[in-house]
Protein backbone atom coordinates (compact mmCIF):
# COMPACT_ATOMS: atom_id res chain seq x y z
CA UNK A 1 0.00 0.00 0.00
CA UNK A 2 1.06 3.23 -1.27
CA UNK A 3 2.15 6.09 1.56
CA UNK A 4 -0.20 8.94 1.48
CA UNK A 5 0.83 12.13 0.09
CA UNK A 6 1.78 14.83 2.89
CA UNK A 7 3.92 18.43 2.70
CA UNK A 8 6.01 19.76 5.41
CA UNK A 9 5.25 23.67 5.96
CA UNK A 10 5.95 25.34 9.06
CA UNK A 11 4.40 25.17 12.58
CA UNK A 12 2.03 27.44 13.34
CA UNK A 13 0.64 28.13 16.90
CA UNK A 14 -2.91 26.94 16.14
CA UNK A 15 -1.07 23.41 14.60
CA UNK A 16 0.05 22.86 18.38
CA UNK A 17 -3.45 20.73 19.45
CA UNK A 18 -2.84 18.86 16.12
CA UNK A 19 0.69 18.10 17.30
CA UNK A 20 -0.54 16.78 20.56
CA UNK A 21 -2.79 14.20 19.01
CA UNK A 22 0.32 13.12 16.75
CA UNK A 23 2.87 13.46 19.76
CA UNK A 24 0.33 11.21 21.92
CA UNK A 25 0.21 8.92 19.31
CA UNK A 26 3.36 8.55 18.54
CA UNK A 27 5.02 9.24 21.95
CA UNK A 28 3.05 7.53 24.66
CA UNK A 29 5.44 7.00 26.75
CA UNK A 30 7.47 10.53 26.45
CA UNK A 31 4.81 12.92 27.32
CA UNK A 32 5.56 16.64 26.92
CA UNK A 33 3.26 19.95 27.30
CA UNK A 34 1.83 22.38 24.51
CA UNK A 35 3.33 24.68 26.08
CA UNK A 36 6.79 22.94 25.26
CA UNK A 37 6.14 22.63 22.08
CA UNK A 38 4.52 26.52 21.48
CA UNK A 39 8.04 27.45 23.39
CA UNK A 40 9.96 26.26 21.03
CA UNK A 41 7.86 27.51 18.11
CA UNK A 42 8.19 30.91 19.27
CA UNK A 43 11.81 30.92 20.04
CA UNK A 44 12.89 28.89 16.97
CA UNK A 45 9.97 29.29 14.12
CA UNK A 46 12.19 28.44 11.42
CA UNK A 47 13.36 25.10 12.96
CA UNK A 48 9.60 23.76 13.52
CA UNK A 49 7.42 21.89 10.63
CA UNK A 50 4.02 20.60 9.94
CA UNK A 51 3.74 17.32 8.01
CA UNK A 52 0.12 17.86 6.33
CA UNK A 53 -1.91 15.61 3.99
CA UNK A 54 -3.86 17.05 1.48
CA UNK A 55 -6.79 17.92 3.61
CA UNK A 56 -4.87 20.46 6.01
CA UNK A 57 -4.58 17.86 8.46
CA UNK A 58 -1.37 17.32 10.82
CA UNK A 59 0.23 14.61 10.41
CA UNK A 60 4.19 14.84 11.72
CA UNK A 61 5.86 17.22 12.79
CA UNK A 62 9.20 18.37 13.82
CA UNK A 63 11.19 20.36 16.31
CA UNK A 64 14.75 21.80 16.31
CA UNK A 65 16.91 24.56 17.43
CA UNK A 66 20.24 25.32 18.37
CA UNK A 67 21.75 24.93 21.64
CA UNK A 68 25.11 24.86 23.59
CA UNK A 69 27.53 21.52 22.83
CA UNK A 70 25.78 18.57 25.10
CA UNK A 71 23.27 20.89 26.68
CA UNK A 72 20.02 19.34 25.37
CA UNK A 73 16.63 19.90 27.31
CA UNK A 74 15.53 17.95 29.69
CA UNK A 75 12.10 15.90 28.44
CA UNK A 76 9.17 18.61 28.66
CA UNK A 77 11.33 21.56 29.95
CA UNK A 78 11.05 24.99 28.87
CA UNK A 79 13.87 26.21 27.41
CA UNK A 80 13.63 30.30 28.28
CA UNK A 81 15.43 31.39 25.53
CA UNK A 82 18.05 30.16 22.62
CA UNK A 83 21.36 30.67 24.25
CA UNK A 84 23.08 33.61 22.38
CA UNK A 85 26.12 31.19 22.49
CA UNK A 86 24.54 28.39 20.73
CA UNK A 87 26.94 26.27 18.80
CA UNK A 88 25.27 22.90 18.35
CA UNK A 89 21.84 21.88 16.48
CA UNK A 90 19.28 19.91 18.59
CA UNK A 91 16.72 18.20 16.48
CA UNK A 92 14.36 17.64 19.61
CA UNK A 93 11.35 15.23 17.47
CA UNK A 94 10.03 14.44 14.27
CA UNK A 95 7.34 12.69 14.93
CA UNK A 96 4.92 11.02 11.66
CA UNK A 97 2.03 9.04 12.47
CA UNK A 98 2.64 5.17 11.65
CA UNK A 99 0.29 5.47 8.08
CA UNK A 100 2.62 7.89 6.80
CA UNK A 101 5.94 6.37 7.37
CA UNK A 102 8.12 4.80 4.69
CA UNK A 103 7.95 6.91 2.07
CA UNK A 104 10.93 9.78 2.64
CA UNK A 105 8.58 12.44 4.76
CA UNK A 106 11.02 12.09 7.78
CA UNK A 107 14.35 12.30 5.47
CA UNK A 108 12.80 15.12 3.80
CA UNK A 109 12.46 17.07 7.10
CA UNK A 110 15.73 15.67 8.25
CA UNK A 111 17.48 16.93 5.54
CA UNK A 112 15.77 20.55 5.51
CA UNK A 113 16.67 20.80 9.25
CA UNK A 114 20.07 19.52 8.55
CA UNK A 115 19.98 22.32 5.98
CA UNK A 116 19.58 25.12 8.23
CA UNK A 117 21.77 24.10 10.55
CA UNK A 118 24.70 24.57 8.21
CA UNK A 119 23.30 27.50 7.30
CA UNK A 120 23.13 29.21 10.68
CA UNK A 121 26.66 28.10 11.10
CA UNK A 122 26.37 25.52 13.49
CA UNK A 123 29.37 23.09 13.35
CA UNK A 124 27.19 20.11 14.73
CA UNK A 125 23.68 18.55 15.22
CA UNK A 126 22.83 16.45 17.96
CA UNK A 127 19.59 14.37 19.15
CA UNK A 128 18.32 12.04 21.72
CA UNK A 129 17.44 9.01 19.77
CA UNK A 130 15.13 6.70 21.27
CA UNK A 131 13.05 3.66 20.71
CA UNK A 132 16.56 1.70 19.51
CA UNK A 133 16.30 4.28 16.57
CA UNK A 134 20.13 4.75 16.18
CA UNK A 135 20.15 3.28 12.68
CA UNK A 136 17.92 5.27 10.95
CA UNK A 137 19.68 8.75 12.27
CA UNK A 138 22.59 6.56 11.24
CA UNK A 139 21.81 7.05 7.68
CA UNK A 140 22.60 11.03 8.05
CA UNK A 141 25.65 10.99 9.80
CA UNK A 142 24.92 10.74 13.16
CA UNK A 143 26.61 8.55 15.75
CA UNK A 144 26.73 8.14 19.64
CA UNK A 145 28.66 10.56 21.43
CA UNK A 146 30.11 9.51 24.76
CA UNK A 147 28.45 12.19 27.52
CA UNK A 148 29.50 12.68 30.86
CA UNK A 149 27.06 12.19 34.10
CA UNK A 150 25.13 15.10 34.14
CA UNK A 151 24.15 14.59 30.31
CA UNK A 152 23.76 10.63 31.15
CA UNK A 153 21.57 11.57 34.12
CA UNK A 154 18.95 13.98 31.87
CA UNK A 155 18.92 11.15 29.29
CA UNK A 156 16.85 8.62 31.54
CA UNK A 157 14.38 11.32 31.80
CA UNK A 158 13.81 9.90 28.07
CA UNK A 159 13.97 6.08 28.80
CA UNK A 160 16.45 3.51 29.36
CA UNK A 161 17.00 2.92 25.54
CA UNK A 162 18.04 6.52 25.00
CA UNK A 163 21.48 7.31 23.50
CA UNK A 164 22.49 11.13 22.54
CA UNK A 165 23.73 11.45 19.03
CA UNK A 166 25.38 13.66 17.09
CA UNK A 167 27.09 14.31 13.73
CA UNK A 168 29.47 16.92 12.18
CA UNK A 169 27.74 19.51 9.86
CA UNK A 170 29.80 20.40 6.73
CA UNK A 171 30.29 24.23 7.17
CA UNK A 172 32.03 25.63 4.21
CA UNK A 173 34.22 28.85 5.18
Amino acid sequence: MATPTATWRNLTAADIPSLMRVADVVHPGLPESAEVFAERATLFPEGCLALVNNQDQLCGYAISHPIRNQQPPALDSLLGEIPPDADRYYIHDVAILPEYRGGGLAATAIRRLLDLAVAKGLRGTCLVAVYGTEGFWARFGFAIEEVGENLRKKLRGYGDDAVYLSRVNDIHA
